[in-house]
């Protein structure tokens, strides 16, 4: 067996995780299926995580990254904030119909989480992860796109993320594609009505200063 980085080795084995969990069930992923997936042997995961709490806690994190990463790469200023962030959610959106399996863990890690004494910390954990990362998202805009919020930005972070978590699971459930475009256009206006550009208003639905600066790195 190649030897690599033990923080390679727990990315290994955390998306052979995700792999294994998608597929097979929460309940169902057992260490030795996970270590058959990632090409391993059961004396390196137990050497990587302490306990199935790491693992999983492990895995929320990056299944979050999986979905945010599309959204901060698209989230590159355009003509108006509206423009922007409806670009950022369409993003997230393309990740949710091309990994719904993925997307499904998600809501299994949080039952399975919330149901299993002494991992109620995880549930926790996963859905201020989901907080803080579209906490990290406005800062970032605004940063790029100077604008001001009419609301604190830790409730729009949680607003955001309740909306996201919420229509994620309605189109899991209906498999309703075709009006998915509609409610992020809906999501997109809200986001700007709550917004005011620094130094300029527009009415009662101000635009984003117009950026011609570098792209948001990633």
């Amino acid at each position: 067996m190649a030897r690599m980085p033990s923080a390679e080795r727990r990315r290994q084995l955390t998306e052979a995780a995700i792999r294994v969990m998608a597929r097979d069930g929460v309940a169902r992923a057992t260490t030795r299926s996970i270590c058959a997936e990632a090409g391993v042997s059961l004396s390196v995961f137990h050497y990587c995580f302490e306990s199935k709490q790491a693992l999983l806690e492990s895995v929320i994190v990056a299944i979050t990254e999986h979905g945010i990463t599309v959204a901060r790469e698209a989230i590159r200023p355009r003509a108006t904030l509206r423009e922007t962030v409806r670009a950022g959610f369409r993003a997230y959106w393309d990740h949710v119909a091309a990994n719904p399996g993925e997307h499904m863990l998600t809501y299994e890690l949080t039952q399975y989480a919330l149901r299993r004494p002494g991992f109620e910390h995880l549930a926790r954990r996963q859905y201020q992860l989901y907080s803080d990362t579209y906490t990290e998202l406005i800062e970032q805009l605004r940063r790029l796109m100077p604008f001001e919020l009419r609301v604190p930005v830790p409730v729009l972070a949680r607003y955001l993320a309740a909306m996201t978590d919420g229509l994620t699971l309605n189109h899991l459930v209906l498999g309703d594609a075709e009006g998915v475009e509609a409610v992020l256009d809906m999501i997109a206006d809200q986001v700007a009505g709550l917004t005011g550009t620094t130094g300029t208003t527009d009415g009662d639905r101000p635009h984003a200063q117009e950026h011609t600066g570098p792209p948001l790195a990633v």
